[in-house]
Parts: C-alpha cells; sequence; structure tokens
C-alpha cells in the first residue's frame, strides 16, 4: 500500500523562524513611521503659526482668488507627486488657522487633479511598445478625466454657493460636539509627538524667533512628513498589494460596485491613491482587466486616499474644527464624484472615452503622452497662477 503524503507539509512555507522577527519588524516600522507622521503634523502646524499674522495675510490673500488655489493645489501635487502630502500640509495650514476653509476647498480639489501626474508618467514607461503604450496612457489619464469633471462641476458649486465647505463644516461641528470638551484634556499624545515637536522648535529659538524659526522647523516638518508618508506607503505596500495584485482580476472586478469598493480598501490600506492607480496602467496595458473595469476601481481609490487628510484633521482636531471640515472637503468632493458619474451608464462611458480617444491619438505620434504632462499638469496651471496673480 502507497504511503500517503500530507500535501499542505510541502506547499507551506515554514514561518516558525521568520515570521514572527519579520512581523515584529514591519508592526515597529509601521509605529515608527506612524509617530513620524504625528510629529511631523505637530511641527507644521506650529511652524505655520510662528510665521505670524503678517504670514497669514499674505496667504489668504493669495487663496482668496479660488481659481489660484485650484492650481496652487494642482500644481504642488504634479510637482511632489503626492496628494497626500499636499492634502497633510493644507489640513496643517487650516489648522494653524493660516486660511480658512473656503480657501483651502480650491486647494483640495486641484490637489485631486494633480495625484494623477504620478500614474501618467507610469504611463510613459511603455512608450516603446505599440501595442501597449495608447491603453497604458487610457488607463492612466481615465483617472485625469474623472478628476476634471468632477472639479468642473463641484468647484463651480463651491465657488458661488459654498455647499462643499459648508457641508464640511456643519459635520466637523457634528463630530467636535460629539466628542464634548474631553478632546482638549491631554492624552497620550501631549507626552509624546506633540512633546517633541515642542523640544525640537524650541531648539530653533533664534533672537528674532525666541519661540522658534519658522524657516527651519517648516523644511524639518515638511521634510518629516513626506518621507513618513512614504514609509508608510512603502510598509503597507509591502504587506498587502503583493498579495493582492495576483488576484485582483479574480476577485476584485466581478462587479463595479465591488472594485470601488477594493479601491477604497487598498488605498486606505496604503495610503496611497497614485500606487493604487499605477498598478492599474500595467495591468491595462497588457490587457490583463479592461479600462472599464479599472475605472471603478480608480473612483473607489480617490475615495480611499482621502483618509490620510481625515486621519491628520482627527489629529489636529483639538487645535481646530476647520482642519477637521477641510478633511470632509476632501472626503466629499471624491465620493461626490462617483455619485455623479458612476450610477449613469452613459455619464459612466465619458471618462472612458476621451481617455481613450487621448490613448489612440498616442499612435499618431508618442511624443503626444509626454506633451500632454507637461502641458497639462505643469505649464497650464503655472502660467495660470501667474495670469489671475498679476
Amino acid at each position: 500500500m502507497p504511503t500517503s503524503t500530507n500535501p499542505d507539509t510541502t506547499s507551506k512555507p515554514d514561518l516558525g523562524n521568520n515570521g514572527g522577527p519579520m512581523l515584529s519588524f514591519r508592526i515597529g516600522q509601521l509605529i515608527f513611521v506612524l509617530f513620524a507622521f504625528m510629529v511631523a503634523l505637530d511641527l507644521m502646524s506650529g511652524s505655520f503659526k510662528l510665521f505670524g499674522k503678517d504670514f497669514a495675510n499674505e496667504l489668504v490673500s493669495v487663496t482668496t482668488n479660488p481659481f489660484i488655489s485650484l492650481f496652487i493645489g494642482m500644481l504642488a501635487t504634479a510637482i511632489i507627486q503626492s496628494s497626500s502630502t499636499t492634502t497633510t500640509m493644507i489640513v496643517g495650514l487650516v489648522a494653524s488657522g493660516s486660511i480658512g476653509v473656503p480657501e483651502a476647498a480650491p486647494m483640495i480639489m486641484g490637489a485631486n487633479i494633480g495625484t494623477s501626474v504620478t500614474s501618467t508618467i507610469v504611463s510613459l514607461g511603455h512608450i516603446g511598445d505599440r501595442d501597449e503604450y495608447p491603453k497604458a496612457v487610457a488607463a492612466a489619464t481615465v483617472h485625469d478625466f474623472f478628476n476634471i469633471i468632477t472639479v468642473s462641476v463641484l468647484f463651480t458649486l463651491e465657488v458661488t454657493t459654498g455647499i462643499l465647505s459648508s457641508s464640511a463644516q456643519s459635520m466637523a461641528d457634528f463630530f467636535y460636539s460629539t466628542a464634548g470638551e474631553g478632546g482638549k484634556t491631554k492624552g497620550i499624545l501631549d507626552y509624546t509627538t506633540k512633546a517633541f515637536a515642542k523640544w525640537i522648535i524650541g531648539l530653533t529659538a533664534t533672537e528674532g524667533y525666541p519661540g522658534g524659526s519658522p524657516f527651519i522647523t517648516l523644511p524639518i516638518a515638511l521634510g518629516l512628513l513626506f518621507f513618513s508618508l512614504r514609509g508608510l506607503t512603502k510598509s503597507l505596500k509591502d504587506l498587502i498589494i503583493g498579495r493582492v495584485e495576483k488576484n485582483l482580476n479574480k476577485y476584485v472586478f466581478g462587479n463595479g460596485l465591488k472594485a470601488i469598493l477594493w479601491g477604497f480598501g487598498i488605498t486606505t490600506a496604503v495610503q496611497s491613491s497614485s500606487v493604487t492607480s499605477s498598478l492599474m496602467v500595467p495591468m491595462v496595458a497588457s490587457e490583463k482587466i479592461t479600462l472599464r473595469k479599472a475605472f471603478p476601481f480608480l473612483m473607489g481609490a480617490n475615495i480611499g486616499t482621502t483618509t490620510t487628510a481625515l486621519i491628520a484633521a482627527f489629529f489636529l482636531g483639538s487645535q481646530s474644527t476647520d482642519a477637521l471640515a477641510i478633511a470632509f472637503v476632501h472626503f466629499f468632493f471624491n465620493a461626490i464624484g462617483v455619485l455623479i458619474l458612476y450610477p449613469i451608464p452613459i455619464v459612466r462611458e465619458i471618462p472612458v472615452f476621451l481617455a481613450t480617444g487621448l490613448g489612440n491619438l498616442t499612435l499618431k505620434n508618442r511624443l503626444i503622452g509626454i506633451i500632454y504632462v507637461v502641458v497639462v499638469f505643469f505649464i497650464i496651471p503655472g502660467i495660470l497662477i501667474f495670469l489671475t496673480r498679476s
């Protein structure tokens, strides 16, 4: 009689030696980057306050024009290729009282357009393959057109009625009143991240800035914010994306609603819509999934990316309910965008049609993809900021 064998004993890796230490390392890494992220928030908010009223007045005079705010948000995000960084900076500005929610709302919208530059640049990596390049450009720019269409609708409504900022303020006031005055009592963060940030600010005190020099603390805060978000994205990406990518087509794209939820969940987990949207580019380019199936996933990713600003706002909420309000503006903007574009099939086809058309244009001249990135994300915002400001 043949000896029976258990296939599980050979197919499963032995995690006894490596699983525990590796998991402990990743948990420790995650705690470290979260600590750095929170310190960066306090440093940034404190730095803006150190600039004084003149800085706040100058900033308000610039952002009073909603068009300038829109293009500043777009250009800043395109340059640093991270809407999470930009929106967190905006939350910090609002928390410090430098600008108000109505002035910051258009910047949030601009950041949503600017964030799609990453996946568009990723698509340029397929420029050498005539078959894949048009599909890659279409996969990247469908995200652009979604944000552009949403901005064209909601920016107009916000400028004329203030509906986004007022709704978000009401939501923030509700959460603040629910939390009660206890939200202002000291907790563990006051003795850890806040105390550490205050200590760093104290080290930079000069004769001209006895409370601390914002010219030193702000670059430290922005650098720490950028690298902590990158570290957070990388550590979570290593844990999640590698496992999910193999089964995306099988489990994620069964229907549109499921794709939206998966896009939201994965982006919330890795704290970066740039990662999840860039993941779609090679998959559509290689025809593993269709553009129509990828589009709902990208809509969900747009909502998922709002969690970074919400985390930052809840952390800074004791300083200002406005910080929470601008984070809700970000959430409402992306959620309403999905409600506008997804339910009606003919409307849902508009971004897909535009992106496919742009992808097909690259068959005539491959430089069109490069020109599109440079013109839309850098030249147009730069020129419009200059013209509107002058």
